[in-house]
């Protein structure tokens, strides 16, 4: 008997992308997979039902769900709705657990297997599967947009019959791969591009791409391919450095994010104020806290004439590209869970095990582990303390 895949309509406010576009889906099928796609679910995407000629498209998502082995999804779903998965079934998508209890809570106690994509090990042979460098690339890519369309400036230099037009001058704060996407796409349109960031290995990829490195002195190498909190001393030869850069800065993209904890705040308050009016941030940091003081997720405020943009889930303003991108990550991570039409979670595979969330009614993956009990903790003793 064949196993059965399901994909829903996305629940959450604004989201765009489906988890499997119609390519992948019949690819599925074809491979011998049942794959039952809820009515619409492509909509948003630009992918209509009839597109998915190869599954059952289906009207009833709680039905669908109680005849899956397997789910797939973007975004966590409502507590409420994964409760009707039958226990031991596999789920996969993003969770992002810290933000999420109440779904690690229903996990566990349904039984249900949980790859949580933005676990995926950051070595070379989970790349295939790695949703989070697929998804920055678009965002990457939007946010130079976004910041080009709220300027009150064109980004290249134009000679005009009215005069010359000097290039707009962008930071980039963060090289890692929206980073690198955002300075490729910045210097597409034209602009003088500046970078920063505390890993000095950035520096060759910044400059293959054109923009300058913006050298603060410090280096913070840390684990996976992410940089390392820094130091309060270090955080102020930090800002008094890049505050020289960001007062000439027409623009600013702001990427910079550390796994499982808050946006590391960058820009200043001092910092914004001294930039020039017109100017414009787009902080891609938004939905874990913003690297700008300043920024209201999911809003755009202005301070001094400077704008502060904190944009959410930019990858779905994308969502044909990110949901295509995003389905082959997912059907490659398949591959390794699957074999003679069952599921097998090999504990003894690094990337199987890296990304695995919950297993059998526990929560596995020992750094999130940590990071919920402290947070309980953490909570637990703020509460104890505002009852003094």
């Amino acid at each position: 008997m064949s196993l059965t895949v399901a994909v829903l309509k996305e629940q959450a406010k604004g989201e765009r992308r489906v988890a499997l576009d119609p390519a992948s889906a019949n690819k599925l099928a074809s491979k011998g997979f049942q794959v039952l796609i809820e009515k619409g679910a492509g909509d948003a995407a630009g992918f209509a039902d009839q597109q998915y000629s190869d599954c059952a498209v289906l009207d009833d998502a709680e039905s669908i769900l109680t005849m899956a082995d397997i789910w797939l999804w973007v975004q966590a779903p409502a507590p409420e709705i994964l409760a009707n998965l039958p226990a031991g079934s596999l789920c996969m998508g993003l969770v992002f657990a810290h933000r999420n209890p109440a779904v690690v809570d229903l996990l566990k106690a349904h039984r249900l297997t949980c790859m949580a994509m933005e676990l995926v090990p950051r070595i070379s042979r989970a790349q295939s599967m790695d949703v989070l460098s697929s998804q920055a690339t678009v965002a990457g890519y939007k946010a130079v947009l976004r910041a080009a369309t709220l300027a009150p400036r064109l980004f290249p230099m134009l000679t005009t019959a009215a005069g010359t037009l000097r290039p707009a001058s962008v930071v980039i704060i963060g090289a890692g791969v929206a980073g690198l996407q955002a300075i490729a796409t910045a210097r597409r349109l034209g602009a003088r591009v500046e970078a920063y960031d505390i890993r000095a290995a950035a520096r060759e990829q910044v400059e293959s791409l054109g923009a300058k490195m913006i050298d603060t002195g410090i280096s913070a190498e840390g684990e996976g391919g992410y940089a390392r909190e820094l130091t309060a001393e270090e955080k102020q030869q930090q800002a008094d450095k890049l505050a020289e850069h960001l007062a000439k800065a027409d623009a600013v993209i702001s990427t910079a994010a550390i796994p499982g904890r808050p946006a590391p705040k960058i820009i200043t308050e001092a910092m914004v104020e001294g930039m020039a009016p017109g100017s414009v941030i787009v902080d891609l940091a938004a939905e874990s806290g913003g690297n700008c003081v300043l920024t209201e997720p999911g809003t755009t405020v202005v301070r001094n004439g400077v704008m502060v943009d904190g944009p959410l889930d930019l990858a779905s303003e994308a969502a044909i590209h990110a949901s295509e991108m995003y389905a082959r990550n997912l059907l490659n991570l398949l591959e390794l869970l699957v074999a003679d039409e069952r599921v097998k979670i090999d504990r003894e595979d690094e990337v199987v095990d890296g990304t695995l969330l919950t297993y059998a009614g526990e929560l596995v993956h020992k750094a999130t582990a940590e990071l919920l009990a402290n947070s309980t903790s953490n909570e637990t003793q703020a509460n104890a303390t505002q009852g003094d």
